[in-house]
């Protein structure tokens, strides 16, 4: 498994001559509904296993959570499930707000 620091993935999402990974933030809804990255897929992280089929497994995929454990966990199930491309955003969408965008809300 990979993993990607928040600057590091902004700087891929501005790239646009690089294909977009798949954001999948596997927060509950009330998380992703108070803040979310544009464009995410959202999967809850207790739903992963009966939806995985809804994931391509060669596609870049970029797991997202609040601080980066969920997120890990997520990753390191996908992985074992033939998933060959999985990055874990390293410190959540908590490092996100205070890396990249200070105006992204905090919970």
């Amino acid at each position: 498994m990979q993993h990607l620091q928040p600057q590091e993935l902004a700087s891929w999402l501005a790239d646009a001559d690089r294909p977009k990974p798949l954001l999948l933030d596997v927060r509950e809804a009330n998380e992703v509904a108070y803040c979310a990255l544009p464009g995410i897929v959202h999967i809850p992280m207790q739903e992963i296993p009966a939806r995985q089929q809804e994931l391509d497994p060669d596609q870049p995929t970029v797991v997202i959570c609040h601080h980066g454990m969920r997120s890990y966990q997520v990753a390191m199930f996908l992985e074992r499930n033939g998933f060959e491309q999985v990055i874990n955003l390293t410190g959540g969408v908590a490092a996100w707000a205070d890396q990249v965008d200070p105006a992204f809300p905090r919970y």
